[in-house]
């Protein structure tokens, strides 16, 4: 009895430290606000309640470039089920590209730019593109991508996070 009584304890207390660990572990994303190519504003706030990828990217990004296509339909399959798309413009990328980019494959989400850089910054001073955090609906980050990934656990992952 003794024994079973100090294994329980033992299972209560570790369960605890794994609740505690991982209830923690999702860092709040940054607190921005994207300028939209058309001037509007958004912050992290406004789009709480909705799961958002802001991606970084660049139109002299050959692997950005290459992700668009999943990243649109992502955003048309998803986004009547509170999924939201932010994709930054890194600050060398010139506006003029980007503008050019976003008008000619009609670019269905929130195109930004990053002219100071701030937003970068904000998110760990991301260098590398295409670089992506998807965050929850809270507000946390969940996953951070980088360069290529599976196309499938990326789904699955923003799934599971529109049902929570």
């Amino acid at each position: 009895m003794k024994k079973l009584v100090i294994g329980l304890v033992a299972i209560v207390a570790l369960a605890g430290v794994g609740i505690w660990q991982f209830a923690g572990s999702a860092k709040t994303a940054p607190d921005v606000t994207f300028t939209s190519l058309t001037g509007e504003k958004t912050t992290m706030q406004d789009l709480r309640g909705k799961v958002v990828l802001v991606k970084f990217w660049a139109t002299s990004c050959v692997t950005c470039i290459a992700q668009m296509p999943d990243t649109i339909q992502h955003y048309n399959d998803l986004s009547e089920k509170g999924f939201d798309t932010i994709a930054v413009a890194m600050q060398y990328d010139p506006a003029n590209y980007v503008k050019n980019f976003a008008e000619t494959r009609k670019l269905p989400f929130t195109v930004a730019i990053d002219a100071q850089g701030e937003i970068a910054k904000a998110f760990g001073d991301v260098k590398l593109t295409p670089t992506a955090f998807l965050i929850d609906k809270q507000g946390h980050i969940i996953k951070r991508y980088l360069g290529n990934y599976d196309k499938q656990a990326f789904l699955s992952t923003v799934n599971k996070a529109l049902a929570s």
